[in-house]
């Protein structure tokens, strides 16, 4: 039987659809034969996501349907469609004043209305495509992945049409054996129904693979929404250096869904790729990596990729990227302002050496302020986002002292105006050291399940535990108050007032201690 794959990317925000793109890309230079179409339900109005699925369905009559499934993380202090979830839980959990708590009661309830209706109705298009698929096509099979499925694979098995391949991490060589007809039980996938996923089934490697540049003169005639993500001057469109991530953030997915093998693009291709996108008019890009620099012995590759940027000629550019500033180095910071770097993202997390150590971060945060300070120098005058995760393991006033000094710091390289502190709450994913640590202090207990929400879960999942999290909870709802359009800065503002700032040589301090040592290994 002939193939023809459809690619679903199911609805979500309009966040450019990379991953399908990669895929079809990939299966298009192996098998040219093949026909593909790019099928994106984030540009439709969600009143013709059924009749628009038919429709492409029945129009192309696909023999293989590979659905990717983005989102189901719902906090983050941030509006969604569902409203701001961290200050809903905030106001229902911590609120003294019972108007403010029942809006965050109804205000959670309405998120919960928008999260449940988003999973069944996610499942009904991939049932109902499946279903129509199969009118045509008897022999029509499912594949779904994606960030959402690579994270809860476990739950979603239940609510699966049986059959379906469910694909966890990257789909390439999955893809590949399936098309074949080889055996693709050595993927990191499971088939629902005839098999349970195996235990530990994301800390799987994946398989290495070097990817070249995209080809999107065949992108665009696969993809009739190409165009969607090309009309807005100020839209970034994502470009992938590399994959995977070495280091051990105990709170963190990324590192289980890439990998820890960093497995690097040949800089020719990325600039190859970034060419054919500039020549459609984008100006705009973001390094999808999960980390651009990644450690220190990928410096050289950033290096490479930026000079060839440079001699691109495409000087009229702009790029942000997640940046481990402990990485950089005069030369490469230069190099960064010189190819038009506009934006990047820290995750230090905290501001407190003592609790990076914890948290098996790697940071050296003495060596951020100096890098910074290199990047200034080089001329950098953007915006810096700064994310901080406030309540971590083993968080005291103190260590709040410390990361507001650390915090100050970065305003005075950089200009309080360009420093944006992002406040988050870590937050609990599974598969992460963090989870464990909930397992071994009693927070969770293991067979709890991560997609079920229930208020006495909920708060555990915000991570935000007593004897700080009434504290907290009560900060954020005052800066909430004072001046919700700039969340951030008002929170720091706020804990300096109420807990003062503690000498910077004291935030970058933290001699290892018995108890540290302990910590790490139970994190």
């Amino acid at each position: 039987m002939e193939n023809r794959i459809l690619y679903v990317r199911l609805p979500c925000n309009p966040i450019f659809p990379i991953g399908v793109v990669y895929l079809a890309d990939h299966v298009h230079k192996l098998f040219p034969e093949i026909e593909q179409r790019i099928f994106d339900l984030g540009t439709v109005p969600p009143l013709d996501f059924n009749s628009a699925l038919d429709t492409c369905i029945g129009e192309f009559q696909p023999t293989l349907l590979v659905f990717s499934w983005r989102d189901i993380q719902i906090y983050a202090p941030v509006g969604g469609r569902g409203g701001n979830p961290l200050q809903h839980s905030f106001e229902f959990f911590y609120a003294f004043n019972p108007f403010v708590k029942f809006r965050g009661a109804t205000g959670l309830l309405r998120l919960a209305v928008s999260y449940y209706k988003e999973l069944w109705r996610n499942q009904g298009l991939i049932k109902r495509g499946l279903k129509r698929a199969q009118k045509h096509q008897p022999n029509a099979r499912a594949v779904v992945g994606g960030g959402a499925v690579s994270v809860f694979y476990e739950q979603l098995q239940h609510n699966l049409p049986q059959g379906t391949v469910v694909s966890v991490g990257e789909g390439e060589t999955l893809l590949e054996k399936l098309l074949r007809g080889e055996d693709f039980s050595n993927e990191r996938c499971y088939v629902v129904g005839e098999a349970q996923p195996r235990d530990r089934l994301i800390h799987e490697a994946p398989t290495p693979l070097e990817k070249s540049a995209c080809n999107y003169d065949y992108i665009e005639k696969i993809w009739a929404e190409f165009s969607y993500y090309l009309q807005s001057s100020d839209f970034y469109i994502g470009v992938q250096t590399k994959r995977g991530c070495p280091h051990n953030c105990c709170y963190c997915i990324y590192t289980v869904v890439e990998g820890k093998q960093v497995r690097i693009n040949p800089a020719d291709e990325v600039v190859a790729e970034m060419r054919q996108l500039y020549d459609r008019g984008i100006r705009n890009f973001w390094f999808t990596d999960a980390q651009f620099i990644p450690a220190r012995r990928f410096i050289d590759d950033a290096l490479e990729l930026l000079q060839k940027i440079v001699d691109s000629g495409m000087t009229d550019i702009h790029w942000a990227a997640y940046i481990r500033a402990d990485n950089l180095t005069p030369e490469l910071c230069d190099l960064m302002v010189k190819t038009g770097m506009n934006y990047f993202e820290i995750g230090i997390t905290s501001g407190s050496q003592e609790l990076v150590r914890k948290m098996r971060m790697g940071y050296n945060l003495r060596t951020v302020l100096e890098n910074c300070r290199d990047l200034k120098a080089a001329g950098f005058n953007d915006l810096v986002s700064v994310n901080y995760s406030f309540n971590v393991i083993d968080e005291r006033p103190e260590t709040i002292r410390q990361t507001i000094a650390y915090h100050r710091e970065l305003e005075r390289i950089f200009g309080a105006d360009k420093v944006e502190p992002a406040i988050f709450f870590i937050g609990l994913q599974p598969h992460t050291h963090l989870e464990e640590y909930a397992f071994k202090n009693g927070v969770l207990k293991p067979d709890y399940d991560p997609m079920n929400l229930k208020p006495w879960t909920v708060q555990k999942l915000l991570w935000n535990p007593e004897p700080l999290g009434s504290f907290f909870g009560e900060v954020c709802l005052q800066a909430w108050r004072q001046n919700p359009n700039d969340f951030g800065r008002e929170v720091m503002k706020i804990l300096e007032e109420r807990l003062g700032c503690a000498p910077l040589e004291e935030a970058l301090s933290a001699p290892i201690a018995t108890t540290d040592k302990k910590q790490l290994v139970t994190a």
